[in-house]
């Protein structure tokens, strides 16, 4: 091979992209709309019921059809009230001189409150003092997250609270993270030790990149945020591709996924074996894929310009997975499906995951036929957020009480 040859990249480095994420689900869609498919089937007539169905809940949620992105902010501002805003102001972020500064802390905060995000399970709330609500679910944990942030709690520096860095990460104890989510045996959060350890990983994973994580000014101070530093090094344009940001976000933080597969020694995250996937393997990075979106907003607030939304993939979660089986655009082989208590790896499920993955995009154009929007008026960021996450929310709690989704899952905190 010539110096000048780059080295063709291994299965690995394609299963860690969005495009493999797209390409891979759709082959197991091919098969569906084929009538092959091994644990569903796919009822195309109820695609116009479907997008009707979300359609409705847009409009309804955003009447001026002004949807912002589908991202972890939105979970900040559960209740109607702008937490985000009033701690920038209380720490000085809002200031036009600490734009970059208050990226920097955006992305900080995106970053840990995502790795915390997997279901809560149906019980636990918090209780947010300042504005006197109370939140369950992803709202409670996004506000949870958000108040153990900016109160230091994932800072090594008592002088700078609104940071995360790998000192202050790699001392959280599950005990810290149990205080301050409020949980206690009548309040009990599914995978508290998972998501303690997913933050002391995301330490190691800090220390393992420092020339994405670091600063040569400040080499000792490790933050996910100086992932803004990096993006403008690498983007002298001020351009940069989300399917970029998402694959330094699979290849710097692939190691902190606990009992994950790996290939020739690479970590492969969110990515699960199916009989019937191209290569054998249905990647997802469903949490990778959300704090991309979460870091849209940031990035831009910086001067970053992102391009190529599309790239990203819909998130194969149970509430547009779940939205997709309660409207019977997806309907299971087998009726124990629902009855039946899932590992994250198992085959319907993975196979379920890759059909939603798929389902959304054709989802995602008839939304936007109802609509009169053109994918770049309206893209997927937008149609998740409208959208079908919020109907499959909503149709969930029409179904059943407490609106539990229509499939039974045992979450580790680091899938779902």
């Amino acid at each position: 091979m010539s110096a000048l040859q780059a080295p063709l990249p291994t299965l690995a480095d394609c299963l860690l992209s969005a495009q493999a994420v797209r390409r891979h689900s759709t082959a197991i869609m091919s098969l569906a709309q084929s009538g092959k498919a091994r644990h569903f089937t796919w009822h195309p007539e109820r695609m116009a019921l479907v997008s009707a169905y979300v359609t409705n809940v847009i409009r309804q949620r955003y009447p001026d059809l002004k949807v912002p992105y589908h991202s972890r902010w939105r979970h900040f501002e559960a209740g109607g009230v702008d937490r985000w805003s009033a701690v920038a102001r209380e720490h000085g972020l809002d200031a036009h001189s600490a734009r970059l500064e208050r990226a920097r802390a955006r992305v900080d905060l995106a970053v840990i409150s995502v790795l915390l995000d997997a279901g809560a399970g149906p019980s636990w709330q918090y209780k947010d003092v300042p504005s006197e609500q109370t939140h369950g679910r992803s709202e409670g944990l996004g506000v949870a997250s958000l108040r153990w942030w900016a109160a230091g709690g994932l800072s090594s520096d008592p002088h700078h609270p609104c940071q995360a860095d790998a000192i202050g990460l790699e001392r959280v104890l599950t005990a810290d993270l149990g205080v301050a989510f409020q949980v206690s045996d009548g309040n009990p959060l599914v995978g508290l030790e998972g998501r303690a350890n997913l933050l002391r990983q995301l330490a190691l994973a800090l220390k393992a990149h420092p020339e994405v994580f670091g600063r040569p000014d400040e080499p000792g101070l490790l933050r996910p945020g100086h992932l803004v530093d990096t993006l403008f090094r690498q983007s002298p344009s001020g351009q940069v591709r989300a399917a970029h940001v998402l694959s330094l976000l699979l290849h710097t933080l692939g190691h902190i996924w606990p009992g994950r597969h790996e290939l020739d020694g690479m970590p492969l995250g969110d990515c699960w074996p199916h009989p019937d996937a191209p290569d054998g393997w249905l990647p997802f990075h469903k949490l990778s894929q959300w704090m991309t979106y979460s870091l849209l907003e940031p990035l831009e607030d910086a001067g970053l310009a992102v391009v190529g939304l599309d790239e990203l993939t819909g998130l194969p979660e149970y509430r547009n997975g779940g939205l997709l089986l309660d409207l019977g655009l997806l309907q299971a082989r087998d009726r124990a499906f629902h009855t039946t208590r899932w590992a994250v790896d198992a085959e319907p499920i993975v196979e379920w995951r890759a059909l939603t993955v798929a389902i959304l995009d054709h989802l995602a154009e008839a939304v936007r036929g109802e609509l009169g929007m053109t994918p770049e008026q309206f893209p997927l960021a937008r149609v998740l957020e409208g959208g079908s996450w919020a109907a499959g929310r909503q149709i969930a709690q029409a179904k059943r009480p407490g609106g539990p989704p229509p499939v039974q899952l045992d979450s580790d905190g680091t899938v779902f």
